[in-house]
């Protein structure tokens, strides 16, 4: 057996391993690595119960939101989906109070477990970045006294506390074994990785292709920012191969945490998406964008992957978002990264037929007749196959 047919094996096992699920039935029963973030910056969205259907439509059976909406933790539970809730920046301040962190779970979360799955809690967002510098100052503390609050409930082991960064932390993400934070990051980060570490979360970013390839259209390949087959690059001090932008991002962030002594810190994608519209300036921002990038991200987590530097565990990405968003403020960009339109429409054809199988209005859920979601199924599984098979494939050669 020559060392390249050697080379070759795990990837065939892949593929082996891959239709064997498909031959059961069983391989969107497997996707756990997939969620998709639920905002609510819109009006006349879809009823909490409503979104579980939509949810189920998509496979999916994460989630999560910007605050604590009781009647959104309310309506989920005992529906099997896990939810990630968001403090908001603006509460930080309270939470420097062991006492008030305490009462803070108390009444935002203790009240809906265990019937609703609340499996973790974001502290702030973005805060590393954001414009109010002061913000930084109160992360420590508040992430602290959330999780002593939920060690003395007992709720630890359930529950992980974290808080998502943007990639403006680097100062590196080219190539991505250069990956290094900010300077003017490095002392909180230290303590930050310390406390991840030591609750065993993971280090949650915002990665956007979208917006690099909006900065410099012509010199990234779209196709490598859409997860299209392409050239892609090499890595020159690791020797990895990327074929895509947002594997890179995200080991370029394990590198820098590895840098500063954290090797081990699981890396999860707490947001990504891409715009179905835009201003004029905002290049790329298109229907067709949009379902590509989702399109092929799908099928890369439904296939099980990892990151090249990070073969396992599998990178676990939450979508963004939902719903286009009409209330939000900024670019037309900002109001356009749903998957579905606030009537529950899609806002662009996925390829995937029965995820247009549910509708969803003011009054109910309906579904289309059987023998037209026998064919849509159908149709769905065939797609699915060939996409996966090619993903795969492309490892091989």
């Amino acid at each position: 057996m020559t060392s390249r047919t050697l080379t070759r094996l795990p990837n065939l096992i892949n593929v082996f391993l891959l239709f064997t699920l498909i031959s059961s039935g069983n391989i969107l029963k497997s996707v756990t690595s997939l969620g998709i973030n639920y905002g609510q910056v819109g009006d006349n969205l879809p009823s909490p119960d409503k979104v579980i259907s939509l949810l189920r439509s998509l496979r999916i059976n994460k989630t999560r939101i910007y605050d604590t909406n009781p009647k959104i933790l309310s309506s989920f539970a005992n529906s099997n989906i896990e939810i990630i809730v968001t403090i908001e920046n603006q509460v930080l301040t309270l939470l420097q109070d062991p006492q008030q962190a305490l009462q803070w779970v108390n009444s935002h979360i203790k009240p809906y477990l265990p019937a609703t799955s609340i499996t973790g809690i974001m502290v702030g967002n973005e805060l590393f970045t954001d414009d109010d510098s002061s913000l930084i100052g109160y992360m420590m503390p508040a992430m602290i006294n959330i999780h002593k609050a939920l060690f003395q409930l007992g709720l630890d082991r359930y529950i992980q506390v974290s808080s998502p960064s943007s990639l403006a932390v680097l100062a590196e993400s080219y190539p991505p074994s250069a990956g290094s934070f900010k300077p003017e990051v490095t002392s909180v980060m230290q303590q930050f990785l310390q406390f991840l570490q030591a609750t065993r979360s993971p280090f949650w970013i915002n990665a956007y292709p979208y917006f690099a390839y909006k900065d410099s259209p012509t010199t990234i390949p779209i196709d490598y920012v859409l997860f299209n087959r392409n050239v892609g690059m090499n890595d020159p001090n690791t020797g990895l191969h990327y074929d895509n932008m947002m594997y890179a991002q995200v080991d370029a962030v394990a590198f820098a945490a590895a840098k500063l002594g954290y090797r081990n810190l699981e890396v999860r994608v707490a947001e990504t998406g891409w715009p179905s519209k835009g201003d004029a300036g905002e290049i790329g921002a298109s229907p067709l964008n949009a379902a590509t990038y989702i399109r092929n991200l799908m099928l890369r987590q439904f296939a099980g992957e990892g990151t090249p530097a990070r073969r396992s565990p599998r990178l676990e990405i939450y979508i963004f978002a939902l719903f286009n968003e009409d209330m939000k403020s900024g670019p037309t960009s900002e109001k356009n990264y749903g998957i579905f339109q606030p009537d529950g429409s899609l806002a662009y054809d996925l390829g995937f037929s029965t995820m247009s199988n549910t509708t969803v209005t003011s009054e109910r859920v309906t579904y289309s007749s059987s023998a037209t979601k026998a064919k849509s199924t159908l149709k769905y599984w065939i797609i699915l196959i060939l996409a996966m098979f090619e993903v795969v494939m492309s490892r091989l050669f």
